[in-house]
């Protein structure tokens, strides 16, 4: 950024859009959920959105990473992958050799060309701690979506919910509601709520969404619940 006020293209060039996606690395047994994933990766073609995700080429993070790599080009994705989790969330189809920055050594990872950027990692913390950065440094709209998945989809919503509740970032969070799939965890929110462990208006915190184009308007008119801990982290 320039500090002697004359205009650079960095200040001046609007910040893109960035949505990090948690989903399963299988594919479920119904359509509808992998449906929803190219559709969400359509729509964040449509509006010039960039997608970042945890690397897989399998299951739905396969699917929503290489349709929108079909439609914007490999600039539009970035995966972050950990080391150890390379040979089980990639299909070997489609691989190149990539030099590890801190092992030195060459591993196979998913083709740029068919599924975007991926930068492989130490372990899961980074993963987690580069995706959110990517997106609190995105432009207006950006924020997480959860599609369907397992633990490590829940894992990630929830520490990213956490993160917001604490103030540690201010971007949108929405589950992407297929076939209620996450009904049971929106009712236990609710219950949370009830119960007098999720407190005042935090429980807005987690949007829901039907539709891959209601997620998308989730993010871009998303608010910060008043209730969020008003924490200085960069100070801590």
């Amino acid at each position: 950024m320039a500090t002697n006020g004359t205009s650079t293209p960095s200040s001046t060039t609007p910040k893109q859009t960035k949505i990090c996606v948690y989903c399963g690395s299988s594919p479920g047994n119904k359509p509808e959920h992998v449906e929803a994933a190219r559709e969400l990766a359509r729509l964040m073609a449509a509006n010039n959105i960039a997608l970042v995700y945890g690397g897989g080429t399998v299951g739905l993070m396969g699917e929503v990473a290489k349709t929108l790599v079909s439609l914007s080009g490999p600039d539009s994705v970035h995966g972050i992958i950990p080391e150890a989790l390379v040979r089980y969330e990639r299909d070997p189809t489609y691989t190149s050799k990539q030099l590890h920055s801190e092992t030195g050594t060459h591993m196979a990872v998913p083709e740029e060309s068919v599924f975007g950027r991926t930068t492989i990692v130490k372990d899961m913390h980074t993963r987690k701690r580069l995706m959110a950065q990517e997106v609190i440094d995105g432009g207006p709209g950006s924020g997480f979506i959860a599609l369907s998945g397992g633990y490590g989809t829940l894992e990630e919503l929830f520490e990213t919910a956490t993160w917001n509740q604490l103030g540690i970032h201010d971007k949108g969070i929405c589950v992407l509601n297929i076939n209620g799939f996450y009904d049971g965890i929106l009712s236990w929110i609710n219950k949370s709520v009830q119960e007098g462990f999720i407190h005042g208006d935090n429980k807005r915190i987690v949007a829901e969404a039907k539709t891959p184009e209601e997620a998308i308007i989730a993010l871009r008119e998303y608010k910060v619940s008043e209730a969020v801990f008003k924490l200085s982290w960069n100070n801590q």
